[in-house]
């Protein structure tokens, strides 16, 4: 079966070990990813990711050297257009066939890694040597470490130069919480770092909606979140849009269903209706 390029998004490309292409839907065109959790070591467990946790990963620390010289290498791919020759990338649309941003996402919690701002400013470097100073750097968080005054001033590197941080906001209520990230953290902690970090730093916020067990999450759950959007600019926060989107690429779960487009729809509406932060519609993708 022919993969589509939208729902392959492999953290292993080659013999690379933590740098890895995709093409993304939210990004819309190439993104650059740097996996800095290689050890699938998460603070949430969200049933609806698509990492086997089960397995352990293939390294268990980052060789930032190695993941300098291997995200370098990607860059002089994609500057050249050379990647899109690659059987793997054949076959995207010519509007996608734009490189995008570097991100670091990858199989955990990016803010958990010690070495976020150097490699951030790191990555800002070889864009400047590349001639790539319009490719974004975007770092993708749960926002569960935002509270940190330490994690925000790595983050802070990211001014240097065009940068996006795309923080998760899945649910307005406590209870869904534990169940769409798998967590029994408190969802006010962690709206209150993802509040300080958009008061120093422009945030996107990313709600994924899965179904679970058939389900998605409700009419009451959507208002709830739109309600704490809401909340995040009324306290401050520097709020560009809201990503609202589901499934594209097979999860560890079974349990974890695509919603469809019509319904994705109604409910990006309802949290529309809640706050006036801009609200963009992803949709899903089967996964083959």
């Amino acid at each position: 079966m022919k993969t589509n390029v939208l729902s392959e998004h492999s953290r292993q490309f080659e013999t690379l070990r933590f740098a890895y292409p995709v093409v993304s839907r939210r990004s819309r065109g190439l993104s650059l990813g740097l996996n800095v959790n290689p050890d699938k070591v998460c603070n949430f467990d969200c049933p609806y990711c698509q990492v086997d946790r089960t397995s352990k990963g293939r390294d268990k620390s980052v060789d930032f050297e190695t993941m300098l010289a291997e995200i370098d290498g990607l860059m002089a791919l994609a500057q050249s257009g050379e990647i899109w020759q690659h059987p793997r990338f054949a076959a995207t649309p010519p509007a996608m066939q734009r490189f995008n941003d570097i991100a670091f996402a990858g199989d955990g919690e990016p803010t958990t890694y010690l070495r976020l701002g150097e490699a951030i400013a790191a990555v800002h470097a070889l864009k400047q040597r590349h001639g790539l100073q319009q490719v974004k750097t975007i770092v993708l968080t749960n926002g569960t470490m935002l509270h940190s005054d330490i994690v925000r001033g790595r983050m802070a590197e990211l001014a240097a130069g065009p940068y996006e941080i795309w923080a998760k906001l899945d649910a307005g209520t406590q209870a869904y919480f534990e169940l769409v990230d798998g967590t029994t953290r408190k969802l006010d902690r962690t709206l209150a770092g993802i509040t300080a970090q958009a008061r120093e730093l422009d945030v996107i916020l990313q709600t994924m909606i899965p179904t679970i067990d058939g389900q998605d999450c409700g009419d009451e759950e959507a208002r709830a979140i739109g309600d704490r959007v809401a909340q995040i600019k009324r306290e401050g926060g520097r709020l560009l849009h809201v990503q609202v989107y589901t499934t594209a690429r097979r999860p560890a779960d079974s349990r974890i269903g695509m919603v469809e487009d019509k319904r994705l729809d109604e409910l990006a509406a309802i949290i529309q209706s809640r706050t006036d932060v801009p609200v963009e519609t992803y949709y899903g993708r089967m996964w083959e």
